[in-house]
């Protein structure tokens, strides 16, 4: 999963997208383990994960990124 880093206040926090969250059974105050990677270069995301369509991926975050503001 790709997510983009977002300031919320003094700190940073990322989205997760609402079919992973249904797929896992996340709710909202619901405590998380992660590992995070920072990508440096796009180049090294190429093919790794599958992306399906691209359209409807960013309808999906621009839907998300306008109900987090």
């Amino acid at each position: 999963m790709r997510a983009r880093v977002k300031r919320w206040g003094n700190s940073l926090g990322l989205i997760i997208p609402a079919d992973l969250a249904s797929k896992e059974g996340l709710r909202e105050g619901d405590e998380v383990e992660y590992q995070l990677k920072k990508c440096n270069d796009i180049k090294e995301l190429f093919g790794k994960y599958p992306m399906g369509d691209i359209q409807k991926i960013k309808d999906e975050l621009r839907r998300e990124w306008a109900d987090s503001e």
